[in-house]
């Protein structure tokens, strides 16, 4: 098999999740990226994924573009050519879907891209184009706020495992599927996803295996969620506690059982059975808790279908909000079908592989009023 790729790396991708942003779109990023003092965070992931990559020495040559992945690469001692280059900074959507174009004029069949589902849509636009959509092989390095597709790998070095897997014959391929995101409703608090696409990426334990999926609204589903916010409420709510409830549907449950507002897809503050804060960014929720002199606790659930419970659409949740609160006041929340659907497992995706690290093992789930799972955290 060819041993080159197309490696394109998204600048913008993963800006406005600490933010508290719902997601990061091309002007925004832009605005966003012109004002950041370090690093851009996809960068940060796309250096993981390349190192991981350089080790295991799988790739000849990667076509990519200035400061669209070629430093990166160069960095790890990967051999990168240059196919584009762009006109400006911060760079821009036509970068990404120029790039894979040229690269794929080159003749690499297999396309890494370091983003979310905003910059899987620029690739699968540009394979399509290309008329290539049965000949080339995606491979998503996880970088956005939201990434509701199946093409990514769980984490950024469990990437570079499976695209070299592939390249020399240990897995085959498999359907992915590229996601659709109202990115107007998804930023007024709703979710609506559709297929954008179809691609072939690799088969592997390694990939998120499946797109997230919606949770249920069964009359028996209510009920558990009903469940599990009462043995929150009884259990942890407390005028010393400050709590911290993640997005989703059995969180807001926990909000309306104490008769406060919740933003379903955002992070938001309490303290007893008052609202401090709602729809915070890593910032001010950081600022809060470390004012706080009594207990504090986070309480997460799992995205459907991929089973993060950090890193995932609430990274307002930090390593540095892990680490001030202690990863024994994370408290997991989900009803009995989630965690069978996810065949109870759980995963973490901080951006952090120590703090990752930390966090792996086995945790409690609460599951239902004073029901509680031990559930193996991958």
């Amino acid at each position: 098999m060819r041993r080159e790729i197309v490696f394109v790396v998204n600048p913008v991708a993963g800006l406005g999740g600490p933010l508290g942003y719902k997601g990061t779109d091309e002007e925004l990023g832009r605005r966003l990226l012109e004002r950041l003092a370090g690093e851009p965070p996809a960068y940060r992931r796309a250096r993981l994924f390349a190192e991981s990559l350089s080790g295991l020495g799988c790739v000849e040559v990667a076509y990519t573009a200035p400061r669209l992945g070629y430093e990166i690469l160069r960095d790890a001692g990967i051999a990168a050519e240059v196919v584009y280059e762009p006109p400006e900074w911060p760079t821009r959507s036509r970068d990404t879907y120029e790039t894979v174009r040229r690269g794929l004029e080159r003749g690499a069949r297999i396309v890494v891209f370091v983003g979310g589902d905003g910059t899987a849509r620029i690739v699968y636009d540009a394979i399509r184009d290309a008329g290539l959509l049965n000949e080339v092989v995606v491979l998503g390095v996880p970088a956005g706020v939201k990434m509701y597709g199946s093409v990514y790998a769980v984490r950024p070095r469990e990437g570079a495992r499976v695209l070299c897997d592939y390249i020399e014959g240990r897995s085959g391929l498999c359907d992915a599927e590229i996601m659709d995101i109202d990115e107007d409703a998804f930023r007024r608090n709703e979710l609506r996803a559709k297929l954008y696409g179809i691609v072939r990426s690799p088969c592997s334990k390694l990939m998120v295996g499946s797109s997230k999926q919606p949770s249920p609204s069964t009359l028996e589903e209510e009920e558990n969620k009903r469940g599990i916010a009462r043995y929150i409420v009884e259990r942890y709510v407390r005028e010393c506690t400050m709590i911290v409830l993640g997005p989703g549907t059995t969180t807001a449950a926990i909000a309306k059982e104490l008769g406060l507002p919740k933003t379903l897809l955002g992070v938001d503050v309490y303290h007893g059975r008052s609202v401090v804060a709602l729809d915070v960014d890593e910032e001010k929720l950081y600022r809060l808790l470390s004012s706080h002199p009594g207990r504090k606790l986070v309480i997460v659930s799992p995205i459907g279908g991929q089973g993060f419970i950090l890193g995932r659409g609430n990274q307002q949740i930090s390593p540095r909000i892990v680490r001030l609160v202690g990863p024994e006041n994370i408290i997991v929340v989900a009803t009995r079908s989630k965690m069978q659907s996810l065949g109870w497992r759980l995963r973490v995706d901080t951006g952090d592989p120590a703090l990752d690290e930390a966090l792996r093992g086995y945790r409690r789930v609460v599951i239902d009023y004073n029901e509680e799972a031990m559930v193996r955290v991958e």
